[in-house]
């Protein structure tokens, strides 16, 4: 039996979404070992090194006694909303990387191998889709009924209201350069000089606002003032367990991920060469040249995810008035010199 062009377009669709899911929620487990691996060495301990060899089974055992343990649900909880509050946080999680070009261009029966979809407003639509990431965690903490949950949820509402607006802004200047919003041009217009092309240069300023605003937009270390152990017992998600609270667990670290491909695409070249145009685009033949800009990809990923964990190992948390005071009164100006002045360098150049 012969399938139609229409079928064939939608098992190979089908296909990649299976195959980008089951590859993201493994980096989402394997995150977590990374950090604890590397926090590990930063404190002069091992970390997880006996399920598996070097520990690489924790995720799997962490995964497996997570989905064993008692749902509890507390009698008091709004219980629709308590339930679907963590299904919100994971999928604009997961659904956000949909529009992530994380290979060259490569077609096959009109489908595009190495990107979901390619969307010609693709930034817009991250930027759309993670900022509804916050209702899960003010519906979690509305509806557990509970103090610190209610308190934890305000806190991330607000940090996360407060640090969009530099983080969106932050990025204008990336747009204003390469013209378009849609992802694989902005990565396109770094690709011609390796390196020297890439946006972090002219864009450093831009790049710091994104970096600060992005750690802040996921609730991480030293902006985890949402869940801060020592104040709010354990913030917004106090009263899951079991599959919920890893569902939270998950939507943290997945969105970390989006993060760190953003930052990949918008200033470091996304899946292009840092060599750039040394290399001819054939090089290694017609496998390696399509494997190649994934390994590039992964590989500025994994920095950046790195950073993240470094970062946490390192830096003590904010008070919550200086992480205020630190995005409004600091953030947010700086973006907006960003944009003037990027604006006034294209304008005379033009």
């Amino acid at each position: 039996m012969t399938l139609s062009p229409t079928a064939i377009f939608l098992l190979l669709t089908l296909v990649k979404i299976a195959v980008v899911l089951l590859i993201t929620l493994t980096s989402v487990a394997y995150t977590v070992l990374l950090e604890r691996k590397v926090i590990a060495l930063a404190q002069n301990r091992w970390g997880p090194s006996r399920t598996g060899p070097f520990g690489l089974l924790q995720p799997l055992a962490d995964g497996i006694k997570l989905f064993l343990k008692e749902d509890l649900m507390p009698l008091a909880v709004e219980r629709p909303l308590f339930v679907i509050a963590p299904m919100i946080a994971l999928a604009c999680a997961l659904v956000s990387i949909a529009v992530v070009p994380f290979g060259k261009l490569t077609v096959y029966h009109g489908v595009d191998l190495f990107q979901i979809s390619d969307v010609n407003i693709g930034l817009l639509v991250i930027l759309g889709i993670t900022s509804i990431g916050v209702y899960g965690i003010a519906l979690s903490g509305w509806s557990s009924n509970n103090k610190y949950s209610l308190l934890g949820s305000l806190r991330a509402s607000a940090q996360v209201i407060s640090y969009e607006l530099a983080l969106g802004l932050s990025l204008v200047g990336v747009v204003m350069r390469a013209g378009s919003l849609r992802l694989r041009d902005i990565v396109t217009s770094q690709a011609h000089h390796g390196l020297l092309s890439w946006n972090i240069w002219p864009q450093l300023l831009g790049f710091f606002i994104y970096l600060m605003a992005a750690y802040a937009e996921t609730n991480r270390a030293p902006f985890d003032l949402p869940e801060a152990e020592s104040e709010l017992v354990a913030g917004y998600h106090t009263e899951y367990s079991s599959m919920k609270f890893a569902m939270f667990f998950m939507a943290e670290y997945a969105n970390m991920i989006t993060v760190s491909c953003v930052a990949t695409l918008l200033f470091f070249g996304g899946a292009s060469s840092p060599l750039g145009h040394l290399l001819p685009d054939n090089f290694g033949g017609p496998i390696l040249s399509v494997i190649f800009p994934v390994l590039w990809f992964v590989a500025k990923v994994f920095a950046f995810l790195f950073l993240y964990i470094w970062v946490r190992s390192t830096l003590p948390r904010f008070r919550y008035d200086q992480l205020m005071s630190f995005g409004w009164k600091f953030l947010l100006p700086l973006a907006m010199v960003n944009i003037v002045a990027t604006a006034l360098v294209l304008a005379f150049r033009s």
